[in-house]
């Protein structure tokens, strides 16, 4: 039996593969992650770099002596690795527990391949159950959220959080979302909205999936 810190770090670890020499690579935000940094630290790859995904990544990056790039330079990346929150076989997710929603999200769409890195509790049928961030401009935090609770939803306010872009996260309760890529779409389309953490429109390429009795691997 492996805990969950466990499976996270056997994920992390069958990511490795994906990873070339002197690549630049996408990082994203997350407890998945950092067992990936710690991986990347103790493996013989060496990376021409990386560009990450928040302060808390960038902070691992130092400590792991991987050189840090802004995207602006990187240009298009040829890997993005990432957790997520929940995870559906067919590469849509729900990110931003971390509130690293939207450069992770700017991250995903700039790479060639995604690799989603997660174990088995993530892993889920439909999206929904886990509360959907919404990063939002602050003076915009009551509109959205009424339009979040005409779309279906029941937003809470995550109190005490500014994101690295200096705007707050609404997450929205009491979501069925048989259709991820719509409600992505609509809620893009509310003034205010920064982005929203579904990753349907843009999802994993890879999915990584480690449990109790291995680590397995989807293609979307």
């Amino acid at each position: 039996m492996f805990d969950t810190t466990g499976k996270k770090r056997r994920a992390a670890q069958a990511a490795l593969q994906y990873v070339e020499e002197g690549m630049v690579l996408g990082i994203g935000t997350g407890s998945t992650v950092h067992e990936l940094i710690e991986a990347l630290k103790n493996c013989k790859i060496h990376l021409e770099g990386a560009v990450s995904s928040s302060r808390q990544t960038s902070e691992a990056l130092r400590a792991a002596r991987i050189p840090e790039l802004d995207l602006n330079f990187a240009g298009e990346l040829p890997l993005y690795i990432d957790g997520a929150d929940q995870a559906t076989a067919q590469g849509a997710l729900i990110k931003g527990g971390g509130a690293a929603l939207t450069r992770e999200k700017v991250l995903a769409a700039a790479s060639t391949r995604f690799v989603c890195i997660i174990d088995d509790s993530k892993l889920v049928d439909v999206l929904g159950a886990f509360p959907l961030p919404v990063e939002v401009i602050p003076m915009a935090r009551s509109y959205v959220a009424r339009r979040l609770l005409a779309l279906g939803g029941q937003p809470v306010w995550r109190d005490g959080v500014v994101t690295d872009n200096g705007n707050v996260i609404l997450d929205v309760h009491n979501l069925t979302l048989s259709d991820p890529v719509g409600f992505e779409t609509a809620v893009n389309q509310i003034a205010g909205v920064v982005t929203v953490g579904l990753f349907a429109r843009r999802g994993a390429d890879v999915l990584i999936v480690a449990g109790n009795d291995g680590v397995k691997t989807l293609t979307p």
